[in-house]
């Protein structure tokens, strides 16, 4: 099978709901970065044969195949075609599996994987209750209800429910829900994300009017986070463990990477990032919901002869604490090799654009840190988990 490389990676830094990217529609927030990815790797744009961009909200702004209208408000020509996938939180990610499907295939030599989400313009959960409003009905179906009777499939639940099956506690969630601040106060100050961010023009304030900004840092994270201010978090259930302080963030952002064959590494002059080495799906218990990627990490381990210890860098995304730190205690993997600039609780989880998102993060981390193997994985609505398993060269 042929190999497939990533050349380029980029994003912009997450916007905080009505913060910074407020004004920016996203298939234009979603062109930046397919303009950012040419001008990175200085490829003819009329190469690319494809782009694959996640997005989870598709309704309103980002409806009508947002991956389209993101060439379509870019400077790459009309010739390049693009089609807009939903695997939940984990879009983007599964975007860059096609990507690389396609390359490994032989059927195509230079694919962009992005993703794009603003939840402050297409709200989270909105393409559900803009329809149940108009009553054209629910998307769990009678078949569905038969067979998870009186059940409503809820992240939120699922988040407590990971803490209470892994026997995790308030205090230990909190403190790792403070430590993600840490690391990206530390990234963030040390110059980490300064590589991987294409800067933007956003406003600041919250008025309509604002000013203009240059927005180049990641909006969400609490510089003046302390572990005592977020114990005394309300909880998001009565007796639970999991508070907005333990959650990931709204967030507004655009991220990509772009994907190409070992041929057109010769044809035109690109120099790999990394070598993608194993892509790993998995469907598991959609009432939890969240614990797949720990049995998805399992296989994908197996599937590349690999073991925890061999891989340099995680990111597992931290949509609640509650799953990377059960992630942590079932795989065994070293604490301080897991999102080492911070995830989402501090820096925000864009829905459709944090998979390609994270996969920038990891592969500038593996760079900054002369490290060879990084392993990404996330949490799905519907019980899902993609793992990708990069080396860097």
């Amino acid at each position: 099978m042929a190999e497939a490389y990533i050349v380029a990676a980029t994003r912009t830094a997450g916007g905080r709901k009505g913060g910074r990217l407020r004004e920016w529609h996203p298939a234009d927030l979603g062109a930046v970065v397919l303009n950012e990815l040419v001008d990175r790797t200085g490829i003819d744009p009329s190469v690319i044969e494809d782009v694959v961009m996640g997005c989870v909200m598709q309704v309103g702004e980002q409806a009508t195949n947002v991956g389209r209208g993101a060439v379509l408000a870019s400077k790459l020509p009309e010739s390049v075609p693009a089609t807009s996938v939903d695997r939940q939180c984990g879009s983007s990610q599964q975007a860059l599996h096609f990507a690389a499907q396609a390359v490994m295939s032989g059927t195509m030599d230079v694919v962009i994987a992005s993703g794009v989400e603003s939840m402050t313009r297409v709200p989270m959960g909105l393409s559900v209750a803009l329809p149940a409003k108009e009553g054209f009905g629910n998307p769990m179906s009678p078949n569905q209800q038969k067979r998870y009777p009186n059940i409503q499939f809820s992240q939120f639940m699922g988040a407590e429910m990971m803490a209470t099956k892994y026997g995790l506690t308030k205090d230990q969630l909190d403190e790792f829900g403070y430590g993600s601040h840490q690391k990206a106060i530390a990234a963030t100050q040390g110059g980490a994300f300064k590589d991987e961010i294409v800067a933007v023009t956003g406003k600041d304030g919250k008025e309509a009017e604002g000013n203009p900004v240059v927005h180049d840092s990641d909006e969400g994270i609490r510089y003046d986070s302390s572990l005592e201010a977020m114990r005394g978090v309300k909880l998001l259930r009565e007796g639970g463990a999991i508070t907005a302080a333990t959650s990931s963030q709204i967030c507004d952002g655009a991220s990509g990477v772009m994907v190409v064959s070992e041929k057109a590494l010769k044809e035109h002059g690109l120099t790999p990032l990394a070598r993608i080495h194993n892509l790993t799906l998995v469907g598991h218990d959609p009432v939890i919901m969240l614990e797949a990627p720990l049995p998805a990490t399992e296989r994908a381990l197996k599937r590349a002869g690999m073991s925890i210890d061999d891989i340099d860098i995680f990111e597992v995304n931290e949509a609640f604490a509650s799953v990377p730190v059960a992630w942590l205690q079932t795989t065994g993997a070293d604490p301080a090799k897991l999102n080492v600039n911070g995830g989402a609780i501090a820096l925000g989880h864009p829905l459709g654009a944090s998979g390609t998102k994270l996969m920038t993060t990891l592969l500038y981390a593996l760079k900054a840190r002369g490290k060879r193997w990084g392993l990404q994985t996330m949490c799905e609505g519907g019980g899902l988990a993609n793992v990708t398993i990069v080396e860097r060269l």
